[in-house]
Protein backbone atom coordinates (compact mmCIF):
# COMPACT_ATOMS: atom_id res chain seq x y z
CA UNK A 1 0.00 0.00 0.00
CA UNK A 2 1.38 3.38 -0.75
CA UNK A 3 1.02 6.39 1.12
CA UNK A 4 -0.61 9.44 -0.11
CA UNK A 5 1.06 12.32 0.02
CA UNK A 6 -0.25 14.67 2.80
CA UNK A 7 -0.91 18.41 1.60
CA UNK A 8 -0.02 21.27 3.71
CA UNK A 9 -2.16 21.23 6.89
CA UNK A 10 -5.60 23.26 6.59
CA UNK A 11 -7.70 23.58 9.61
CA UNK A 12 -9.73 20.44 10.01
CA UNK A 13 -12.86 20.39 9.04
CA UNK A 14 -13.81 16.45 10.36
CA UNK A 15 -12.92 14.72 12.92
CA UNK A 16 -13.24 10.60 12.75
CA UNK A 17 -12.75 8.22 16.04
CA UNK A 18 -12.02 4.82 16.54
CA UNK A 19 -14.57 3.31 18.97
CA UNK A 20 -12.55 0.63 21.41
CA UNK A 21 -9.93 1.64 24.21
CA UNK A 22 -10.35 5.56 22.53
CA UNK A 23 -14.00 6.17 23.77
CA UNK A 24 -13.68 3.69 26.58
CA UNK A 25 -11.40 0.86 27.95
CA UNK A 26 -12.69 -2.69 26.22
CA UNK A 27 -10.57 -5.31 28.20
CA UNK A 28 -13.24 -5.15 30.85
CA UNK A 29 -16.11 -4.91 28.80
CA UNK A 30 -14.48 -8.61 26.81
CA UNK A 31 -13.66 -9.86 30.02
CA UNK A 32 -17.66 -9.81 31.13
CA UNK A 33 -18.97 -10.60 28.06
CA UNK A 34 -17.17 -13.70 28.08
CA UNK A 35 -17.41 -14.80 31.17
CA UNK A 36 -21.22 -14.48 31.00
CA UNK A 37 -21.39 -15.84 27.62
CA UNK A 38 -19.22 -18.82 28.95
CA UNK A 39 -21.96 -19.10 32.64
CA UNK A 40 -24.60 -19.39 29.50
CA UNK A 41 -22.68 -22.37 27.89
CA UNK A 42 -22.68 -23.73 30.88
CA UNK A 43 -26.81 -23.94 31.63
CA UNK A 44 -27.35 -24.73 27.61
CA UNK A 45 -24.61 -26.26 25.94
CA UNK A 46 -22.47 -27.61 28.68
CA UNK A 47 -20.31 -29.73 26.68
CA UNK A 48 -18.67 -26.55 25.34
CA UNK A 49 -18.32 -25.28 28.54
CA UNK A 50 -16.82 -28.02 30.12
CA UNK A 51 -14.33 -28.70 27.27
CA UNK A 52 -13.26 -25.13 26.68
CA UNK A 53 -12.42 -22.61 28.78
CA UNK A 54 -13.24 -19.03 28.01
CA UNK A 55 -9.15 -18.89 27.64
CA UNK A 56 -8.87 -22.03 25.49
CA UNK A 57 -11.80 -20.45 23.54
CA UNK A 58 -9.96 -17.10 23.03
CA UNK A 59 -6.61 -19.00 22.18
CA UNK A 60 -8.91 -21.17 19.65
CA UNK A 61 -10.11 -18.11 18.00
CA UNK A 62 -6.18 -16.23 18.23
CA UNK A 63 -5.28 -18.92 15.70
CA UNK A 64 -7.77 -18.98 13.79
CA UNK A 65 -7.42 -14.81 12.92
CA UNK A 66 -3.29 -15.74 12.27
CA UNK A 67 -4.61 -18.53 9.73
CA UNK A 68 -7.15 -16.50 8.49
CA UNK A 69 -6.33 -12.52 8.79
CA UNK A 70 -9.43 -11.47 7.17
CA UNK A 71 -11.69 -12.03 10.40
CA UNK A 72 -9.83 -8.40 11.45
CA UNK A 73 -12.63 -6.94 9.48
CA UNK A 74 -15.35 -9.11 11.07
CA UNK A 75 -14.44 -10.12 14.44
CA UNK A 76 -18.25 -10.86 15.68
CA UNK A 77 -17.75 -13.75 12.65
CA UNK A 78 -14.62 -14.95 14.49
CA UNK A 79 -16.12 -15.21 17.59
CA UNK A 80 -19.21 -17.03 16.04
CA UNK A 81 -16.57 -19.89 14.01
CA UNK A 82 -14.87 -20.30 16.86
CA UNK A 83 -17.89 -21.14 18.88
CA UNK A 84 -19.35 -22.84 15.91
CA UNK A 85 -16.15 -25.04 15.72
CA UNK A 86 -16.39 -26.06 19.50
CA UNK A 87 -20.15 -26.72 19.49
CA UNK A 88 -18.97 -29.07 16.29
CA UNK A 89 -16.04 -30.34 18.30
CA UNK A 90 -18.12 -31.68 21.10
CA UNK A 91 -21.33 -32.40 19.32
CA UNK A 92 -23.05 -29.76 20.99
CA UNK A 93 -26.16 -28.25 18.78
CA UNK A 94 -24.79 -25.61 16.47
CA UNK A 95 -28.41 -23.97 16.69
CA UNK A 96 -27.75 -22.12 19.28
CA UNK A 97 -24.44 -20.74 18.32
CA UNK A 98 -26.75 -17.48 16.97
CA UNK A 99 -28.11 -17.37 20.45
CA UNK A 100 -24.71 -17.83 21.92
CA UNK A 101 -23.37 -15.02 19.95
CA UNK A 102 -26.37 -12.66 20.56
CA UNK A 103 -25.82 -13.22 24.60
CA UNK A 104 -22.12 -11.95 24.18
CA UNK A 105 -23.56 -9.20 21.90
CA UNK A 106 -25.20 -7.93 24.49
CA UNK A 107 -22.79 -7.50 27.08
CA UNK A 108 -20.22 -6.35 24.81
CA UNK A 109 -22.70 -3.32 24.68
CA UNK A 110 -22.39 -2.11 28.15
CA UNK A 111 -19.56 0.01 28.09
CA UNK A 112 -18.64 2.76 30.13
CA UNK A 113 -17.05 5.64 28.55
CA UNK A 114 -14.27 7.42 30.03
CA UNK A 115 -14.95 10.93 31.89
CA UNK A 116 -13.43 12.99 29.37
CA UNK A 117 -15.44 11.29 26.35
CA UNK A 118 -19.03 13.37 26.43
CA UNK A 119 -17.92 16.87 27.24
CA UNK A 120 -15.44 16.66 24.86
CA UNK A 121 -17.93 15.35 21.68
CA UNK A 122 -20.22 17.88 22.56
CA UNK A 123 -16.97 20.64 22.12
CA UNK A 124 -16.51 19.08 18.60
CA UNK A 125 -19.68 18.82 17.72
CA UNK A 126 -20.10 22.41 17.56
CA UNK A 127 -16.84 23.31 15.44
CA UNK A 128 -16.28 19.90 13.28
CA UNK A 129 -17.99 17.06 11.68
CA UNK A 130 -17.73 13.67 13.42
CA UNK A 131 -17.49 10.41 12.36
CA UNK A 132 -16.32 6.97 13.28
CA UNK A 133 -14.54 4.39 11.68
CA UNK A 134 -14.04 0.69 13.53
CA UNK A 135 -13.17 -2.67 13.08
CA UNK A 136 -14.84 -3.94 15.88
CA UNK A 137 -18.60 -4.72 16.76
CA UNK A 138 -19.78 -1.54 18.96
CA UNK A 139 -23.42 -0.63 17.96
CA UNK A 140 -23.37 3.25 18.58
CA UNK A 141 -27.23 3.32 18.60
CA UNK A 142 -27.23 0.45 21.69
CA UNK A 143 -24.75 2.15 23.40
CA UNK A 144 -26.58 5.98 23.42
CA UNK A 145 -24.02 8.23 21.61
CA UNK A 146 -25.54 7.69 17.79
CA UNK A 147 -26.49 11.64 18.07
CA UNK A 148 -22.80 12.90 18.75
CA UNK A 149 -21.80 11.22 15.11
CA UNK A 150 -22.71 12.02 11.43
CA UNK A 151 -21.58 8.79 10.01
CA UNK A 152 -20.17 5.51 12.05
CA UNK A 153 -18.67 2.76 9.32
CA UNK A 154 -17.37 -0.60 10.75
CA UNK A 155 -15.51 -2.56 8.72
CA UNK A 156 -17.92 -5.66 9.33
CA UNK A 157 -20.08 -3.84 6.91
CA UNK A 158 -17.86 -1.64 4.98
CA UNK A 159 -16.56 -5.03 3.34
CA UNK A 160 -12.67 -4.11 4.50
CA UNK A 161 -10.83 -3.45 7.83
CA UNK A 162 -8.47 -0.52 8.70
CA UNK A 163 -5.47 -0.08 8.22
CA UNK A 164 -6.55 -0.48 4.17
CA UNK A 165 -6.72 2.74 3.14
CA UNK A 166 -10.00 2.45 1.52
CA UNK A 167 -12.15 2.67 5.14
CA UNK A 168 -10.38 6.01 5.84
CA UNK A 169 -11.50 7.54 2.42
CA UNK A 170 -15.00 6.20 2.64
CA UNK A 171 -14.94 8.54 6.15
CA UNK A 172 -13.80 11.53 5.03
CA UNK A 173 -16.53 11.31 1.44
CA UNK A 174 -19.05 10.17 3.65
CA UNK A 175 -18.35 13.62 5.44
CA UNK A 176 -18.02 15.38 2.57
CA UNK A 177 -14.47 16.36 3.22
CA UNK A 178 -10.96 15.74 1.61
CA UNK A 179 -8.53 13.75 3.75
CA UNK A 180 -6.18 16.59 4.60
CA UNK A 181 -9.34 18.20 6.32
CA UNK A 182 -9.81 15.37 8.74
CA UNK A 183 -8.50 14.38 11.44
CA UNK A 184 -8.42 10.30 12.90
CA UNK A 185 -8.01 9.61 16.46
CA UNK A 186 -7.09 6.46 17.77
CA UNK A 187 -4.92 3.95 20.55
CA UNK A 188 -3.60 1.52 17.44
CA UNK A 189 -0.45 2.80 16.17
CA UNK A 190 -0.99 0.51 13.30
CA UNK A 191 -4.60 0.25 12.34
CA UNK A 192 -5.27 3.65 13.46
CA UNK A 193 -2.04 6.32 13.40
CA UNK A 194 -0.36 4.48 9.85
CA UNK A 195 -3.49 3.73 8.52
CA UNK A 196 -5.55 7.50 8.91
CA UNK A 197 -1.75 8.45 7.95
CA UNK A 198 -1.52 6.80 4.54
CA UNK A 199 -4.90 7.71 3.79
CA UNK A 200 -3.59 11.55 3.95
CA UNK A 201 -5.25 12.30 7.40
CA UNK A 202 -3.71 13.94 10.28
CA UNK A 203 -3.45 11.20 12.88
CA UNK A 204 -3.69 11.45 16.62
CA UNK A 205 -2.29 8.90 19.01
CA UNK A 206 -5.04 8.93 22.06
CA UNK A 207 -2.24 7.22 24.19
CA UNK A 208 -4.26 7.00 27.80
CA UNK A 209 -1.19 5.27 29.07
CA UNK A 210 1.48 7.07 28.62
CA UNK A 211 3.43 4.70 26.10
CA UNK A 212 6.34 5.45 24.42
CA UNK A 213 5.61 2.11 21.56
CA UNK A 214 5.97 5.11 18.86
CA UNK A 215 9.54 5.09 19.29
CA UNK A 216 10.51 1.43 18.66
CA UNK A 217 7.98 1.69 15.81
CA UNK A 218 9.08 4.36 14.19
CA UNK A 219 5.07 6.20 13.81
CA UNK A 220 5.48 9.57 14.33
CA UNK A 221 1.73 10.53 14.55
CA UNK A 222 0.89 14.05 14.12
CA UNK A 223 -0.33 14.53 17.73
CA UNK A 224 0.11 12.56 21.45
CA UNK A 225 -2.66 13.11 23.25
CA UNK A 226 -3.33 11.51 26.57
CA UNK A 227 -7.04 12.33 27.23
CA UNK A 228 -9.37 14.61 25.53
CA UNK A 229 -8.47 17.69 27.10
CA UNK A 230 -5.53 17.57 25.49
CA UNK A 231 -6.90 16.19 22.55
CA UNK A 232 -9.29 19.44 22.50
CA UNK A 233 -6.02 21.65 23.11
CA UNK A 234 -4.41 20.50 19.91
CA UNK A 235 -7.57 21.03 18.47
CA UNK A 236 -7.94 24.86 19.38
CA UNK A 237 -4.82 25.48 17.72
CA UNK A 238 -5.63 23.18 14.67
CA UNK A 239 -9.14 25.63 14.01
CA UNK A 240 -6.87 28.47 14.63
CA UNK A 241 -4.11 28.10 12.12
Amino acid sequence: MSPVTVKAAVPPKAILFDLDDTLWPIAPVIAAAETLLHDWLLAHAPRVAQQFSIEALRQARLAMLQQQPAYHGNLIELRRAGLLSAFEAVGEDVALVDTAVQQFLAARHRVTLYDDVLPGLAWMGQRLLVGSISNGNADLEIIGLAQHFRISIAASDFGVAKPDTSIFLAGCQALGVQPHEAVYVGDDLYFDVTGAQDAGMRAVWMNRKGSDAHLAAGVVPDAICANFDELLLWLQAQLAD
